[in-house]
C-alpha cells in the first residue's frame, strides 16, 4: 500500500464524514473505493473516445464499401 497525503475541501471533507459516521465505514476503505469507481468511470470514458475516434477513421471506407455493395446488387 502506498501513503498518500491529500488536501479536501472542506464541504467535501464535511460531508463524507456525515456519510462514513451512519454506513460505519473506515475513511480510508470508503477513500479507495471512491477512487476505485471513479477510475472505472474514466477508463470507461477513455474507452469510448477511442472507439469513437477508431470509428470515425473507418467510417468514410466503410460508406464507400457500403455503395459499392449497393451498385453490386443493382446490376444483378
Amino acid at each position: 500500500m502506498k501513503t498518500v497525503s491529500l488536501k479536501i475541501d472542506d464541504s467535501v471533507f464535511g460531508e463524507t464524514e456525515k456519510i462514513l459516521s451512519r454506513i460505519k465505514m473506515p475513511r480510508n476503505r470508503y477513500i479507495n473505493d471512491a477512487i476505485e469507481n471513479y477510475n472505472r468511470i474514466q477508463k470507461r470514458l477513455i474507452l469510448e473516445k477511442r472507439l469513437k475516434s477508431e470509428s470515425d477513421l473507418v467510417r468514410e471506407d466503410s460508406l464507400n464499401i457500403l455503395q459499392d455493395f449497393e451498385r453490386i446488387d443493382y446490376v444483378d
